[in-house]
């Protein structure tokens, strides 16, 4: 039997089982990654990748997506429908194999599906595991098959409930309020993930509808997530906020050494890189050996063609793998049989086998557009001479800095008050706006592990500045110095060695207003840009100072929002008439004392810290770029549709 003929015979005998179900309930951060809203959305995913799987064996183009009003999803595809019949081994159902057996399903075997995204999840059993109740519906063979679960227990045995012409598979699911911090979906973070599997797959036609809005008309808002070009439209919506360097995506789709891969990329006037590698549609953070391969045949290709058509001659500085990637965006994807994932966040992929076929790929189409056009070939090699002698002038700023280290003994910054507590895990710093607030901070701080360092003034806007400039920056180098991290090394100069990193918990603090939530953005686009690494590990944080001060008589209360603030001035009034509560806006936290910005804002007892985290890279660039940017049309688009949410505080 063809191979291809064997995957289409998907029936019960193909569901494969790897192991039990036992311990998600008691350990739920093991297999979803965290219980908070991360974990939340992970369960959307993995029964999405179950439809995706259907795709990628060519049997579904429609997933449609619903955030139900009780905050449960519905997911519902074309496919084939899972199998039902009585699975050999198991001796019940195969739908029931699959929904309450940890790692069972077709994608485990290979008549079935090639390649599985889903095999980087766990599957949609420990989805049912983690929900109050889930229901699951099957269209095949004539009939409408269904069970319903709770807990991940089956509540009877599957039964035929009606008959359809049509095939496919239907998931509602509530997630555990007693499991999760908090079991309500956001629209847009489904949407990015939605836009994401339809540029990756091109062809589906992917809906999300959020249930739980309805519009003047009374219809609920539906998004239709379609694209034809694949990688080469994910590359465009990727820069659509940028300047381009050269008119076109170049892009290849093929298959080298029996693994199918496909890449685009273009150029653009910023001085960043923006590569986002995926295999069997993850999003490999780490990168790994396919972007190891993309690194090559882009690195090779472009030196071999600046060398061969004498434009650097005339250089007399080396060019290396950075310059060639600098205001480059790309987009690689391959699928793998078996992919072996390593890393911190087992985000990297580690198949040696595949970094040959994806460098030949890139290196193939790379050297034709190159030669098929060559004032584009000149505009991307004359950017590529520019960005070594930036990097050249960047890395003497960054001996600089070193040098002055060495010469100053500790090398700490002078405006940084150390905290005496020498375990990172154990420390933690304040990065604050301006030398008034670090003043206070100072002072009310507990200098046992609390370290504080002001900053003056708004950062430079990292965006906008060429490498050299940053390094030259005098709070840039604070920063850098302050933490201990290496600036990067001779073999990649964006490289973060985090061994010397002194604290684990870096906190910026800034005034509660709009100049210090535009110091907050600049340092956050400065550590997404330069430091993402910090992120990643989940070492970044933003402090949250109070806005209002409550008081009457002798009693003051603090208030993070307005409900807040007027629950406690209605508290506080106790039912009277008089307006006697005194209500205090803090428009800066130098307008509180030691005493008061240690118990709202640093005591770890009482205060409140959101930590910061990329939970979908590509959104984040393309957000950066936008918001920080030399392209103001689109930051005023941005503005103009997003005013009205704004609140004006009186």
């Amino acid at each position: 039997m063809a191979e291809e003929e064997r995957r289409d015979n998907y029936s019960a005998d193909n569901i494969q089982v790897l192991e039990g179900l036992e311990a998600v309930r008691k350990r739920p951060a093991m297999y979803i990654g965290d219980v908070g809203v991360k974990g939340l959305h992970h369960l959307v995913y993995e029964v999405v990748d179950n439809s995706i799987d259907e795709a990628l064996a060519g049997h579904c183009n429609k997933i449609d997506v619903f955030i139900n009003v009780d905050n449960s999803i519905t997911v519902i595809d074309n496919g084939r429908g899972i199998p039902t019949a009585m699975h050999t081994k198991e001796k019940k159902s195969a739908l029931e194999v699959v929904m309450t057996v940890l790692h069972a399903g077709g994608k485990f075997d290979k008549d079935t599906y090639k390649v599985s995204g889903g095999l980087h999840g766990v599957g949609v059993s420990c989805v049912n595991a983690l929900s109050i109740a889930l229901k699951a519906t099957v269209r095949r063979e004539g009939k409408i098959f269904q069970q319903e679960y709770s807990i991940g227990k089956p509540l009877y045995d599957v039964k035929v409930v009606g008959e359809s012409t049509e095939t496919g598979t239907e998931v509602t699911f509530k997630p555990d309020g007693t499991i999760f911090d908090s079991t309500e979906y956001n629209f847009d973070t489904l949407a990015a993930r939605m836009r994401e599997l339809a540029f990756l797959n091109k062809g589906i036609t992917i809906s999300l509808t959020d249930n739980r809005v309805t519009d003047e008309e009374g219809n609920h808002p539906t998004t239709m997530y379609h694209s034809e070009g694949g990688l080469k439209e994910f590359a465009q919506y990727l820069d659509r906020n940028r300047e381009a360097l050269i008119p076109d995506v170049i892009y290849f789709e093929g298959e080298r050494e029996n693994i199918p891969v496909e890449v685009a990329l273009t150029y653009n006037n910023s001085y960043t890189e923006n590569i986002q590698a995926y295999v069997n549609n993850i999003n490999t953070h780490e990168g790994g050996t396919h972007l190891s391969g993309f690194r090559r045949g882009l690195t090779n290709t472009l030196k071999k063609y600046a060398t061969d058509s004498g434009m650097l001659a005339k250089e007399k500085i080396e060019i290396d793998g950075d310059d060639f990637r600098e205001g480059l965006t790309a987009v690689v994807s391959v699928k793998v049989q078996e992919p072996q994932f390593e890393g911190q966040t087992k985000t990297k992929l580690g198949n040696r086998e595949v970094t040959a076929p994806v460098s030949q790929a890139v290196s193939e189409m790379l050297s034709a557009y190159l030669e098929e056009h060559p004032a584009e070939a000149r505009l991307i090699v004359e950017k590529v001479i520019l960005a070594a002698r930036a990097r050249h002038a960047a890395r003497k700023a960054r001996e600089m800095v070193q040098r002055k280290n060495v010469l100053s003994g500790s090398g700490l910054p002078g405006k940084l008050a150390d905290c005496s507590e020498k375990d990172p895990a154990a420390c933690e710093i304040y990065f604050v706006e301006g030398d008034s607030a670090g003043g206070t901070a100072k002072q009310g701080r507990d200098r046992h592990f609390q370290a504080i360092m002001p900053l003056r003034g708004k950062i430079l806007n990292v965006e906008k500045a060429m490498q050299y400039k940053i390094f030259e920056n005098e709070e840039i180098k604070n920063i850098y110095t302050a933490l201990g991290v290496r600036i990067g090394t001779e073999e990649d100069s964006k490289a973060l060695n985090l061994d010397k990193l002194r604290y684990h918990k870096i906190i910026i603090m800034c005034d509660a207003d709009v100049d210090g939530s535009h110091i907050e953005t600049l340092i956050l686009t400065f550590f997404f840009r330069y430091m993402k690494e910090l992120i990643e590990n989940g070492y970044i944080y933003i402090a949250t100072p109070p806005l209002y001060q409550v008081k009457k008589g002798t009693k003051s209360e603090y208030a993070w929002n307005e409900d807040q603030r007027d629950r406690l001035i209605s508290d506080l009034k106790g039912g009277g008439s008089e307006s006697s509560v005194n209500v205090q806006r803090y428009k800066g936290l130098g307008e509180m004392n030691a005493e008061q910005l240690w118990e709202t804002t640093m005591n770890p007892e009482s205060r409140t810290l959101r930590q910061v985290t990329i939970d979908n890279a590509a959104e984040c660039d393309q957000i950066f770029s936008m918001l920080m940017g030399d392209d103001v049309p689109p930051r005023r688009e941005f503005i103009e549709k997003n005013a009205k949410y704004a609140k004006i505080d009186a």
